[in-house]
């Protein structure tokens, strides 16, 4: 480090030289083989009158806005979005980051998760919100806050009627035991 003269390491040129010589008598490598060209078998080919016109390619088709004007991606699966019957969302009221899995396992079932993070610390209610945005985006469904501490999982294929969120932000939906 420079605090210490020391004789053994002088001149580190010396050192590195007897380290990494040349061997003198050592074989020297062989040179490289060539490689054999690769030869492409000929294409059968037709003549203009057999051969058939190329299919135009089939347009995408439009994906409308959503009414709120939030950025949509379209999904890469042709399937409709069907609209959901309430009575098949399921609503969570998780106390701790651990019934996470449970939501995750309901929602990639293709059920609509309601979770009210009401009754969670500061700290796991972000955590859980965290997991929700990930599951979101794995399996490329949307994510909405009913109120301050309420969010609807939505899975890709399905979509909850503006009704119906209005229900669900009222109040009405949790009233229907």
């Amino acid at each position: 480090m420079g605090l210490v003269e020391d004789g053994r390491y002088s001149d580190p040129k010396d050192e590195l030289s007897e380290e990494y010589s040349v061997d003198e008598y050592a074989e020297p490598e062989p040179e490289p083989k060539p490689v054999a060209k690769l030869h492409r078998r000929p294409h059968a080919v037709r003549s203009d009158a057999t051969a058939p016109a190329p299919a135009p390619a089939p347009a995408p088709a439009p994906v409308p806005a959503p009414a709120s004007g939030a950025a949509s991606v379209p999904t890469p699966t042709s399937e409709p979005r069907q609209v959901t019957d309430l009575s098949r969302i399921i609503y969570v009221r998780p106390r701790s980051y651990n019934e996470a899995r449970s939501i995750g396992e309901n929602y990639r079932d293709g059920i609509p998760v309601i979770m009210n993070l009401s009754d969670m610390e500061r700290g796991e209610d972000k955590r859980l919100v965290d997991f929700a945005a990930g599951l979101i985006f794995g399996l490329r469904g949307n994510i909405e806050r009913i109120s301050s501490q309420v969010f609807l999982l939505c899975p890709h294929n399905l979509v909850v009627g503006p009704e119906d969120k209005q229900k669900l932000a009222t109040g009405g939906f949790f009233n229907q035991s």
